[in-house]
Order: C-alpha cells, then sequence, then structure tokens
C-alpha cells in the first residue's frame, strides 16, 4: 500500500483537518533533480503534479542528472530543491556539509545494481578482482556495493585498481576492455546486460539494500512544509501506480528514456517504487555505509545520519505515517 493509503486515511477524519494550506508555501518554483530512470520521471510524465501545485501558485522546473553526485552538489549550490539518489550520495554530501533532509525512502533494490564483466572475462568470483581496474562513480549507491564486494572477498580497498567514471564514461570503457569490472545501477546494468552482453558477477542481494532516497534542501523545507507535503503525496500516489502497473510503466518510459521495452521491462520487474517516510531501518542501513566509507578514509569525517532526518510537524505526522503493511514488509 504505501504512504499514500495512509494520507488517505488521515485525511477522512472529519473533526480534525490537517490540510497543508497551500498559502504558506513561499516557492513560486519548485526544482526537481531526477535521474534518467526513477519515480520523479514517472511523476513528471503523469502531469499529476502540476495540477496539485496550482494551488499553491507554484510550476514545477525539471533537471536531469545522470547520477546522484552532481544531483547533490547542484542540491548544496541551491541550484535544486529536491532531488532523488541512491543510498551513498547523500552520505558522501551529508560528509561535505551539504545542508539537505532526507525526506523520503524507498524499498530496498538489491538486485538493481550489479558489478558486472565481461562474458569471456577471467574474473569468476570476487576474489579475483583482485589486482584488477573496477569503475563505478565515486560517492554513488556502486561506490558502496564495491566496498561490500571487496569485504566479502576479503579483499582491502587496496588490492583493487579504482576506477572514478561516469555511467556514460564506465559505458564506453567496458566496451574498449580498458576495465576489468564495473559497479553499476539500473537502467545502466540492464542495458549492459542487453546490448553488450555484460556477465554479473554479483548483485547488491546479501551485499548493499540499494535503498533510493529524496533529498530536500533545508532551506526549502523550512519555508515549504506544505508544498513538501503535497509532492510527496503525489510520489506516494505514483509509486503505488507504478508498483501495480509495470505493464503500463514500461510504456510510459520506453520513449522518455529512449530505451527498448525489453530492458524497461527488466528494470521494473526486480525493483519496487514503494515510497514512504524515513524509517529506522533505513537509518540504519545510512549509518552502515557512512561508517563503512569513513573507515576507509572515503569520507573526511564521520557523520550521524539520524541528524539530517527531517522531523515535519505533528500534522504533517500524522499525514505521512507510512502503513502498517510497509512496517511489516
Amino acid at each position: 500500500m504505501g504512504l499514500s493509503a495512509a494520507v488517505t486515511a488521515c485525511s477522512s477524519d472529519s473533526t480534525t483537518s490537517t490540510e497543508p494550506q497551500a498559502t504558506t508555501a513561499k516557492a513560486k518554483v519548485l526544482r526537481i533533480g531526477h535521474q534518467k530512470f526513477d519515480p520523479f520521471i514517472l511523476i513528471k510524465a503523469r502531469g499529476g503534479l502540476e495540477e496539485r501545485l496550482k494551488a499553491f501558485g507554484t510550476r514545477v522546473e525539471w533537471i536531469e542528472f545522470q547520477s546522484g553526485p552532481p544531483l547533490l552538489e547542484a542540491l548544496n549550490v541551491g541550484s535544486i530543491d529536491i532531488g532523488r539518489t541512491g543510498d551513498a550520495p547523500p552520505v558522501f554530501a551529508q560528509a561535505a556539509d551539504t545542508p539537505f533532509f532526507y525526506v523520503g525512502s524507498g524499498a530496498p533494490r538489491p538486485k538493481s545494481s550489479a558489478i558486472v564483466v565481461q562474458a569471456d572475462s577471467s574474473v569468476q568470483t570476487l576474489a579475483d578482482l583482485k589486482g584488477k581496474k573496477v569503475a563505478f562513480q565515486r560517492g554513488s549507491s556502486a561506490h558502496f556495493l564495491v566496498v561490500q564486494a571487496l569485504k566479502k572477498a576479503g579483499l582491502a580497498w587496496s588490492d583493487i585498481e579504482p576506477v572514478n567514471l561516469t555511467p556514460a564514461d564506465a559505458r564506453s570503457a567496458f566496451e574498449q576492455n580498458n576495465i576489468d569490472a564495473w559497479g553499476i545501477w539500473d537502467p545502466f546494468y540492464a542495458a549492459s546486460e542487453k546490448q553488450v552482453g555484460a556477465r554479473t558477477l554479483a548483485t547488491g542481494e546479501g551485499l548493499a539494500p540499494n535503498r533510493e532516497f529524496f533529498l530536500a534542501s533545508k532551506a526549502f523545507v523550512a519555508d515549504n512544509e506544505a508544498l513538501l507535503v503535497a509532492l510527496l503525496e503525489d510520489t506516494a500516489e505514483v509509486a503505488q501506480w507504478a508498483d501495480n502497473s509495470p505493464a503500463e510503466v514500461v510504456e510510459v518510459l520506453a520513449p522518455i528514456t529512449g530505451l527498448e521495452p525489453e530492458i524497461l521491462d527488466v528494470v521494473t520487474r526486480r525493483r519496487t517504487w514503494i515510497f514512504d517516510p524515513v524509517q529506522t531501518e533505513a537509518i540504519a542501513e545510512q549509518q552502515r555505509i557512512a561508517d563503512a566509507f569513513y573507515e576507509l578514509a572515503l569520507i573526511p569525517k564521520a557523520v550521524r545520519v539520524q541528524d539530517v532526518i527531517w522531523t515535519p510537524s505533528s500534522a504533517t505526522s500524522a499525514r505521512l505515517k507510512p502503513s502498517a503493511a510497509n512496517l511489516l514488509a
């Protein structure tokens, strides 16, 4: 069910209205950072958010990023108000003192990320990565996946040659055999399987939960809680629709992303679109990621994830209470 069902239930109480007032929103433009394949793409395509925000006198500006790290950089300098990334980018951002809050999260998607190698590669196990060039984008969810994979194989970080590449550059390097392995996420992962014949060495299963997180600037949250709630409600509604309608999701995304329907079908079926407030389990997972990066000196200081979890007003908390189904999931 997810957040939207709980919102509906809370809103049905006729004695206590928790409906946010549109007049409390100050932003006249809501700048949303999104990636090639994430819930915000579906929200944009369905168009319901723009209609919902008319009551606030607010329009939406959509800005696309190839990955999470540059999206967080844009959030840091005030170029966007809210965005969605994987698990590692907000850890690096917090360590760099980026002023943001976690305002929502998804469910684990361990099958949506992987370390891949060429079909004829001599690398057959994670232990075989010793001495190899392993590409991933620094600060991305794939970064943590590689950290965990090496740990599982009993290898040290110094046992590999890390290569910091964007997904597009890594794909090129992979095709030209300039790297030995590639840590990547969907839809780039699925595309590499279909178009290049990449072989999966390991997915995130048992290694990295690969949750997605929704992150908003502190300044935006402080002045626009009602507007933020409207966005989160729309996100939850679209997420519920997407989970129930994978074939329709493929139909919507194919012309937008330019990806083959067969690739998008793989991507949609190995993930869930569940959206909820950030719960205790997700916070603990993020703290483990932060601690792992700090122990490897990959971030400059230790961070406490709980410090940047959004604490909404009591009325807003009632509206955003997660469903019992998700609490038990």
